[in-house]
């Protein structure tokens, strides 16, 4: 029979065992991962203080607030993070420059919760967007890191309203870019929607009006522009391409392009001004629907910023392609439904699916690229 000493021994035992607390699963499993349990951490943003720092948070909820004169915010959580947006951030006339804001999260989910990013454009414009008079910061929106951005107004930019350079595979879905209003008295300028500067990128279901380029992809590779609807704007553009800037295997389909300057363009600087060990090539036109153009339906000019000069030859354009179903254009009756303006352009272009009527006709000066097919 144990002794009275032996039982109080075990009890003791027992005791201490019992207070050690056994990890449970996911605290085993982030022992051995090494991950951290504050990445798990829901943050809010509610100031641009409260945005400071959220590298230790899986989920972002950002609620209605004024950014000051002077401040800019910057959103950077941790990889995998979802930013959800359910207020309006509005931004106080500012002289600080741009971006406004940036989101910079790698395989970010961001979600605007059909909210606004308010920049106050009428505070800032007099019709010389950033050319002069007032200092516009811009652009005003700034889209790094990569991952889905969706269902947001980015309404009233000072000038270029949205720069996309991301860093990996990006989708940006169902965001409208508003600036309707820059078009009382023409006050309005520079205020592209989207410009990009990036490598796979899809562009679908996005709805801009404003006063210059809808979309502008200045550099990369593998971009879609789908499924976009632009009012009066100057369409979609590939450029303007500057020198050590290249495009290639863009794709731009079943956009619908409403008034404005031009339908669809690509654009590079003359080489006395700008362009040189630069290129655009592998470029397709599917299915596109264009109307109420006043200048120019379809520009391929390499003499921006002239529309139709004395081309430069530095940054070679080739395999320039309208197939996969037909792109219709109507321009006014003082407009152009296809100018090519060539100093280095090469190869057959596929224009069997471009169908522009209307206008003064077209003027092509291809260099030495063959146009193939089309009605124009």
């Amino acid at each position: 029979m144990p002794s009275i000493t032996s039982i109080i021994q075990l009890a003791a035992f027992l005791t201490v065992a019992v207070a050690v607390p056994t990890p449970v699963d996911g605290e085993l499993l982030e022992r051995a991962t090494g991950t951290d349990t504050a990445k798990r951490t829901t943050c809010t943003v509610n100031s641009v203080a409260s945005a400071a720092d959220l590298s230790g948070c899986s989920a972002v909820i950002i609620t209605a607030f004024t950014v000051p004169a002077g401040e800019t915010i910057t959103l950077s959580a941790a990889s995998g993070a979802t930013i959800t947006q359910t207020g309006d951030i509005t931004f106080a006339y500012t002289t600080a420059t741009g971006p406004l804001i940036t989101f910079d999260t790698d395989n970010v989910l961001y979600n605007g919760g059909d909210h606004n990013i308010n920049g106050n454009g009428a505070l800032y414009w007099d019709g010389q967007g950033t050319d002069g008079g007032v200092a516009k910061p811009h652009p005003f929106v700034k889209f790094k890191g990569y991952g889905t951005f969706e269902y947001v107004t980015v309404l009233n930019s000072p000038a270029q309203a949205i720069s996309v350079g991301t860093t990996g595979t990006t989708v940006i879905e169902s965001i409208t870019v508003d600036n309707s209003a820059g078009n009382t008295d023409s006050l309005g300028a520079n205020t592209d929607g989207f410009d990009i500067s990036a490598s796979d990128v899809t562009l679908s279901k996005n709805v801009v009006t404003n006063q210059d380029d809808c979309v502008a992809i200045n550099s990369g590779s593998t971009i879609i522009i789908e499924d976009m609807t632009c009012t009066g704007s100057h369409g979609i553009s590939i450029g303007s391409i500057a020198s050590d800037k290249t495009v290639s295997g863009v794709k731009i389909a079943r956009n619908t392009i409403t008034g404005g300057l031009y339908g669809l363009r690509i654009k590079v600087m003359q080489v006395d001004s700008d362009a040189t060990d630069a290129s655009v090539s592998d470029v397709i036109y599917e299915e596109n629907v264009i109307s109420g153009i006043t200048e120019y339906g379809v520009l391929i000019t390499q003499s921006y910023p002239d529309n139709d000069g004395t081309p430069g030859t530095g940054a070679p354009i080739t395999d320039i392609n309208f197939t996969g179903g037909t792109t219709t254009v109507s321009v006014d009756s003082d407009a152009y439904t296809l100018v090519i303006d060539c100093g280095a352009c090469s190869g057959t272009w596929d224009f069997v699916d471009l169908d522009a009527t209307g206008g003064k006709g077209h003027i092509i000066a291809a260099n030495d690229a063959t146009i193939s097919g089309g009605t124009y």
